[in-house]
Formats: structure tokens, C-alpha cells, sequence
């Protein structure tokens, strides 16, 4: 049973101040993540598109931006406890830094990256918010910018991972807040990609498999053909409907979009290359995006 809330009964607020009373920051978003963009922006415009949980929202924008150009977004960070996909996100700038029309988020969610959580503060899921009249500063703070920018998208990857303690605490925490019993699952060993049921890409989404295998292996469809419960639509493939879901890489609109998933927690797989797949991931998409328009 988890040790917050009432079994069978929604979390009242103060059963979310109780939660959010444990979650004590173990890394810094200052030193972590505005160092970083703080040294790309002597290549880059920074912008602060806004604040939550006390903390400056940062993004990363190409000097040579055209508003009448298509353009790409790489977004990290979306769960602060995911660190490949701020890690991802942040060198993937660094190295794509003179690409035009770029647009790095690294870190979208500070207040959960300092507390390795999957929530916000007010325990919201930042990744289920990306909607008219966002419940979460996170998300509504990066709408704003996609929107006040106000160009052609052309690409947009969210980088992300599943990590073991989906299961342990998150799953579990979601159940709880929510009233519900919990219902074991499988966290899938290996690398896979979340296309979007409403706008399907799948060569676009084989051809960043096809990279990210030469980094780290790719997460096999489990005994029921699935892969965290969604069918497996092609190797390392399923499918969300973004915008129904609220995902971050809904907001866009764009022709291309993916969200990865990188396993930190396998055997098979460092910190450094969970880190080079989402880079690998990042770049496969841009390329084949530039390569496939027109």
C-alpha cells in the first residue's frame, strides 16, 4: 500500500502537501542544467519563456531564426527524473549548435529535476497537461512559446525515459493519488519510440530506431506482442494519441514528432550511452525530417 492517501479515495490537498513535504532536492537545476545554457549562449539566444516551482524556464534558440522557415523542437526534461533526456537535450545543442531554426527546452519540469520526480509540486504530471488551460506552469509555460513563436514546425522530439521506478513508486503514487487499486506491470528492457496514433511517421520512426541501434538496443514486444501495454506497431514502436493524452509532443502540430523512451536501468545499457541514444535519436529525426520535406 502506498504510505499516502486514503485506499480507494482520491488524495485530498492535504494528502498532496503530505507528499509533496517528502520530495527534498538531491541535485540543483542551477548547476545541472542554466550553467549549461549559460555556456550555449554564447551560440545560442537564450529565452525565458516563463517560471515554475521557483525556477527560470530556459530554452535555447538559434541566432539565425526565420520565422517563415520550418523549424525543430527538442524538448528534455518533461519528467524531471528522467536525466538522459536533460543530458540528451543539453548536448545535443551543444553539438547541433549553428543548426538553423532550433529550438532546445532542456529542462522543462526544474522543480521534479532537482527531486528525480515525475510529477510537479502540486503532483501533476506535466506529461498529461499539454492542453488548453494547463493544470501545470510546465506545460503552460512551453505552449506559450511554441505558440508566440509562430512558425512552421516541422519537428519535434520529447526525450524521455522508463526507468524501473515506474513501477516501484510512480505507478504505485499515480494509483494512490488517484483512488484506485494498482495493477502491476512490465517495464520493457531496451530502447523504444511513442508515435502519435493521429499522425503517423512510421518511417520517420524507423529511421531514428535504425539510428539510436547502433548506440543501444531496442526494447522487444513482450509475450502479447505490447510494449507497456500498447500493441507494437513496428520494432521499438507504439502509438499515443498526443494531443487526446495531453503529451508534450503534441504542442507543436508538427509533421514530425516522437516521443523516446530510453532504459536506464538495464544491464545492457551506461548512463553515457542511455545519453548518446537520445542524441542519436534527436539528430536521426532532424535528418530525416530536412531529407523527406518539400
Amino acid at each position: 500500500m502506498y504510505p499516502i492517501g486514503t485506499p480507494g479515495r482520491p488524495w485530498t490537498s492535504a494528502d498532496v502537501d503530505s507528499w509533496r513535504a517528502l520530495q527534498a532536492p538531491v541535485r540543483s537545476y542551477a548547476a545541472d542544467v542554466l550553467t549549461a545554457v549559460e555556456r550555449l549562449g554564447t551560440r545560442y539566444d537564450v529565452l525565458q519563456y516563463g517560471t515554475a516551482g521557483g525556477h527560470p524556464l530556459r530554452a535555447l534558440r538559434s541566432r539565425d531564426w526565420r520565422a517563415d522557415e520550418p523549424a525543430a523542437l527538442v524538448t528534455g526534461g518533461v519528467h524531471g527524473y528522467e536525466t538522459s533526456g536533460v543530458l540528451g537535450a543539453l548536448r545535443f545543442a551543444e553539438e547541433e549548435a549553428g543548426r538553423p531554426n532550433l529550438l532546445v527546452a532542456p529542462c522543462v519540469s526544474p522543480w521534479a529535476h532537482e527531486r528525480v520526480q515525475r510529477w510537479n509540486a502540486d503532483a501533476v504530471d506535466p506529461n498529461r497537461s499539454f492542453r488548453t488551460a494547463s493544470p501545470t506552469p510546465e506545460a503552460a509555460a512551453l505552449t506559450a512559446l511554441v505558440d508566440e513563436l509562430d512558425v512552421p514546425w516541422l519537428v519535434h522530439v520529447d526525450l524521455h525515459e522508463t526507468t524501473d521506478t515506474d513501477e516501484s513508486e510512480f505507478r504505485p503514487a499515480l494509483a494512490a493519488r488517484d483512488g484506485v487499486a494498482f495493477v502491476p506491470g512490465h517495464i520493457p528492457d531496451g530502447f523504444y519510440l511513442v508515435d502519435d496514433s493521429a499522425n503517423p511517421q512510421p518511417a520517420f520512426q524507423q529511421a531514428i530506431i535504425a539510428a539510436v541501434a547502433e548506440v543501444t538496443h531496442i526494447a522487444p514486444a513482450d509475450e502479447h506482442g505490447e510494449i507497456i501495454g500498447s500493441p507494437v506497431v513496428a520494432p521499438g514502436v507504439i502509438e499515443y494519441d498526443f494531443a487526446k493524452l495531453g503529451l508534450c509532443a503534441g504542442i507543436t502540430g508538427a509533421r514530425f514528432t516522437t516521443t523516446t523512451e530510453v532504459y536506464p536501468d538495464s544491464p545492457r545499457a551506461t548512463p553515457e550511452q542511455c545519453t548518446a541514444a537520445q542524441v542519436a535519436a534527436a539528430r536521426a529525426a532532424l535528418q530525416y525530417a530536412a531529407a523527406h520535406t518539400g
